[in-house]
């Protein structure tokens, strides 16, 4: 009989498949089969806390499907992920299929590939019931704050608010940063700025920096003419010249931090976009059978330990004094240092095998995979090299008693910089050589004379903190100790889907909701919303974890002091006590004539008119904030197939559409549809782009009678591997071959479908 494994996700066990061979049957749970209900508590809180777990709707047929191949196996390996989470998701398997937890064979590992797969499966363990105990209690403690709090902000706000432990923490960080920005006050500065030109006619940029006392702070407008007018005239000299050699050290490999920082910063990704390309890395990337067919590329990317495999690091060593030379490679291998708070159970975010170059694969990548591989594969690499020489020059201009100054540097030897750029703000099409070569100074020499090209005075004005982006909102929650790595993202995600905090190009701002509900927590559950509390709770979640204490302790001792806070809460805050500041528009209702006002609905924002229920004027709104204008139409020669008159292009919220010119007697509307350009494979009739409630998808205009539908869009193309239909995959810019097992796939140029009248749909699907 076969022997099964039972993973987490299906690109994840066909991976494995592909190492394992005939002898094993690789299944996915597709996450966890078992969690607590969704209707109740489903937590004893009087019983020690005993969770009431149930088997997650839906997930029906494949536990029966799991216990038809377990019973059919000689032996079950559990293969979720190496954490907490991937412990409990082999926990619930095993007793989903009454496996008791020491008969249970787990296999962990922190890449998938096939030397660390094939090593697993020798060496499997017993279920650790410290990890499990360690996940059970952050969702049993989320679970009651969760399910405590949320009927209290029922009753103090409105209905259908929801609160999360971790999550009020985070958008109290960034409500907290929003009244630092209103509460901050600027203050005046003033700088001189000077262009100089050398006996040589080559230009020197300086600033203004003090006198022979020390640096001066230029105030206001007058102490900044003062200094312009002492030094107008001249003259200008180079009083002296400092050079020296500085060593610039790369930066550490990622940990999920500060991979989810980068990738904001280089890449311009969302973390959840981060976090979900990484995983398709991890779990497995057909990447050509001349590269080695399905392969893991990356190491587990949930960690926060830049601890290096031994492996690793003479695979690096190899690399780099074969690509670079003996002297890219230092004397000593680098060790990076753990922050004291660090799990240290998986390694750093690296390249699972070195050799396999980003350049090398990326036509079997989809361009967010390249990127993020790329970005992955250069910081381990250059993590390994030597440090870069700069060599630095920095000079004091002198004049009536007054000093500038003026500094650069450029790069004497690139080392690790050959690989990576880790500057701050260095253009995206730009290698730090040349960024760096540009700071260069001119050669400049003490006592020489120079020429006052320009010499500005400039006014500014201090700023405020910026808002947080979702990278600086993820550093500053690993600096407290907030969260983990697995739960940076869906805090993130959370906040902004309940609608306490929203996004402002790449900025987080807090709603009026977000404000009103964490000064709500703040006034009556202040560990819950406390900094350092919910950091102290993520450290006696990893003693759980150690087997340094216990699940029950942690829960009763967070407990008693909850329930006495929402005891006290509930007497002290009245029914509707809370209201939530109305964010005026200048729509007027033409109905009434009140000013409307701004709602959320299930489709995004709307105006709405503020004298409901006696007015229920709605109006759309555009994405700058002002309302549709659905009056404007435009005569086309469409006709109205129930009345037989003209039908108007109208606007709405989702585009234009045709509507009855004799609208209200006839309300007949049709939806336009696009041209793809393409002819059904099928039929070879007209495809279309139609609109479904939740998306879009593609189908033949005689759909009637052909049937051909699809979620992708078809190519006038075989695939040149197996003749199959080719399709553009949706929202990836990706060509993809129909036959899944063929794996044919090809970066694209996006396809812009054409509006036709004459294609008009009758209705929405």
């Amino acid at each position: 009989m076969p022997n099964l494994v039972i993973v987490e996700s299906p690109a994840k066990a066909s991976t494995i498949k592909s190492y394992l061979g005939s002898g094993y049957k690789v299944v996915a749970s597709k996450g966890h089969v078992r969690d607590l209900p969704k209707s109740k508590l489903g937590v004893d809180i009087e019983d020690n806390f005993k969770a009431h777990y149930i088997n997650i709707r839906g997930k029906g047929p494949l536990i029966k499907e799991l216990k038809k191949e377990a019973k059919a196996s000689d032996k079950i390996y559990l293969a979720a992920d190496p954490d907490r989470e991937g412990e409990a998701i082999s926990w619930h398997l095993a007793a989903a299929l009454d496996i008791p937890v020491e008969d249970t064979r787990r296999v962990s590992f922190n890449e998938i590939t096939k030397t660390a797969v094939k090593a697993a499966i020798k060496k499997p363990r017993a279920i650790d019931m410290n990890l499990v105990n360690a996940q059970q209690a952050r969702r049993i403690l989320d679970r009651i704050v969760g399910y405590k709090l949320s009927p209290f902000l029922w009753k103090t706000i409105h209905g259908g608010l929801s609160a999360g432990r971790v999550q009020s923490v985070a958008t109290r960080i960034i409500v907290e940063r929003e009244a630092e920005i209103r509460a901050f006050v600027p203050v005046e500065y003033w700088t001189i700025d000077c262009k100089f030109k050398t006996d040589k006619n080559e230009l020197l940029n300086a600033k203004f920096y003090g006198n022979k006392d020390g640096k001066l702070e230029l105030r206001n407008e007058n102490e900044a003419q003062n200094v312009f007018d002492s030094v107008k005239d001249g003259p200008f000299a180079i009083s002296s010249i400092k050079k020296a050699t500085r060593l610039k050290n790369p930066t550490p490999p990622f940990i999920t931090s500060t991979l989810q920082q980068e990738a904001s910063r280089k890449l311009g990704f969302q973390s959840q976009r981060i976090m979900k390309t990484a995983q398709e890395l991890y779990e497995g990337v057909n990447i050509g059978s001349e590269n080695g067919g399905v392969q893991g590329l990356i190491t587990y990317m949930r960690t926060d330990s830049t601890r290096v495999s031994e492996e690793a690091v003479h695979s690096a060593k190899e690399y780099i004094i074969e690509k670079f030379g003996d002297k890219y490679y230092p004397a000593v291998p680098r060790v990076y240092k753990s922050k004291n708070s660090a799990q240290d159970a998986h390694e750093a975010i690296r390249p699972s095998n070195i050799n396999i170059e980003p350049d090398a694969i990326k036509k079997s990548l989809t361009p967010d995979q390249y990127k993020l591989y790329k970005l992955i594969w250069s910081r381990f690499t250059a993590s390994q090299m030597v440090s870069a020489e700069l060599d630095t020059v920095s000079a004091e201009i002198q004049c009536s008693g007054y000093i500038f100054r003026a500094s650069g540097y450029t790069v004497k030897f690139n080392g690790y910089l050959a690989v990576y750029d880790d500057t701050e703000n260095t253009a995206s099409n730009e290698s730090v050589n040349n960024a760096m070569e540009k700071a260069a100074l001119p050669e400049l020499k003490e006592g020489e004379r120079l020429t006052a090209e320009k010499i500005e005075p400039n006014r500014h004005f201090t700023e405020p903190a910026p808002r947080y982006s979702e990278a600086s909102l993820i550093k500053f929650l690993e600096e407290k100790g907030i969260g983990r790595p697995s739960t940076y993202t869906p805090i993130i995600t959370t906040i902004i889907t309940r609608g306490y905090v929203e996004r402002e190009g790449r900025a987080l701002k807090p709603t009026p909701l977000g404000e009103i509900t964490t000064e709500l927590m703040k006034n009556n559950f202040a560990d819950v919303v406390d900094y350092e509390f919910t950091a102290q709770m993520e450290e006696k979640l990893d003693d759980i974890e150690n087997g340094m204490s216990d699940m029950i302790s942690v829960l009763g001792e967070f407990y008693n002091k909850f329930e006495k806070n929402l005891i006290q809460a509930d007497k002290s805050v009245a029914n509707g006590d809370i209201k939530i500041p109305v964010e005026e528009t200048d729509i007027t209702c033409e109905k009434c004539g009140r000013t409307m006002v701004i709602k959320n609905g299930r489709y995004g924002k709307f105006a709405a008119c503020p004298g409901y229920p006696e007015c229920k004027n709605t109006k759309p709104l555009t994405p700058d904030g002002s309302a549709v204008d659905s009056s404007k139409t435009e005569k086309t020669d469409v006709k109205c197939d129930l009345c037989g008159s003209d039908m108007i292009m109208k606007t709405g919220r989702y585009g234009n559409f045709l509507a009855c010119c004799k609208y209200p007697d006839c309300k007949n509307t049709k939806q336009l549809h696009k041209e793809t350009g393409v002819l059904c494979p099928v039929c070879k009739g007209k495809i279309l782009i139609k609109r479904s409630k939740k998306s879009v998808f593609y189908s033949c205009e005689n759909y009637n009678t052909c049937k051909f539908s699809s979620w992708d869009l078809p190519v006038d193309e075989k695939c040149p591997d197996c003749g199959e239909m080719l399709f553009v995959k949706k929202g990836k810019n990706q060509i993809i071959c129909h036959n899944k097992e063929c794996g044919y796939k090809r970066d694209s140029e996006p396809i812009e479908p054409k509006e036709d009248l004459q294609n008009a749909a009758e209705s929405e699907t």
